[in-house]
């Protein structure tokens, strides 16, 4: 769905993420957005969301076998905006300890790690969860520390991988739930599960990320 005059941002559709929630979460915080399945379109977008949901082996060989891996590469490395939520995020990494051997995106360097069982919290982290910012994250600009984000997950990238600014959340262990490291944005938890919180964040993709690439 697309305004006249906007700029567009292409939803990744390949097979492993949900589009429909994306998309009216997009949606609603004015951004114009369309669902895409054809890797060709990406040169040209405005900014790109990648969603993810599943196991990651299963995530990475559906968006590999969809084509989107070099454009993407690509497109993001010449300097399109990208937002990539839950498994998403996790996508952009060298890696994940869920799949072994599977290669991320490696937009960042760092590997995705499984929390530990510990005495009280269980895994998943299934619930809602404080943001700390840290950094300038264009997608935090603006907002208190008083919100609460919804997430689901039993992997985390964690501090020492290579990023500068975003928002660290706690559970058993600090972990980056937000991330902006250039054109890079990304989110652990579920911007259109997150209420107000959600949709403020993504309402500054669009205002302090898209209009003004």
């Amino acid at each position: 769905m697309t305004a006249e005059g906007s700029k567009e941002v292409l939803l990744l559709d390949y097979g492993a993420g949900n589009l429909r929630s994306a998309e009216k979460a997009l949606l609603r915080a004015g951004l114009s957005v369309r669902v895409t399945n054809q890797p060709a379109e990406l040169e040209g977008a405005a900014g790109i969301v990648v969603p993810g949901q599943g196991h990651f082996r299963q995530v990475m060989e559906a968006f590999d076998a969809s084509g989107f891996r070099e454009p993407l590469l690509r497109t993001v490395r010449a300097g399109t905006p990208l937002l990539g939520i839950c498994v998403g995020m996790q996508m952009l990494f060298s890696g994940s300890e869920e799949a072994p051997g599977v290669a991320g995106l490696g937009l960042i360097e760092g590997t995705v790690k499984r929390f530990e069982n510990q005495p009280g919290l269980k895994v998943p982290q299934m619930g809602w969860n404080t943001l700390e910012a840290v950094g300038d994250s264009p997608l935090l600009r603006g907002l208190d520390n008083s919100g609460y984000a919804y997430f689901v997950h039993s992997y985390y990238v964690p501090l020492s991988a290579r990023v500068t600014a975003g928002a660290i959340t706690e559970y058993g262990v600090p972990f980056w739930s937000v991330i902006s490291q250039g054109n890079i944005h990304a989110t652990q938890f579920h911007p259109e599960k997150s209420g107000e919180l959600g949709l403020a964040l993504l309402s500054r993709f669009r205002r302090n990320v898209i209009e003004t690439a």
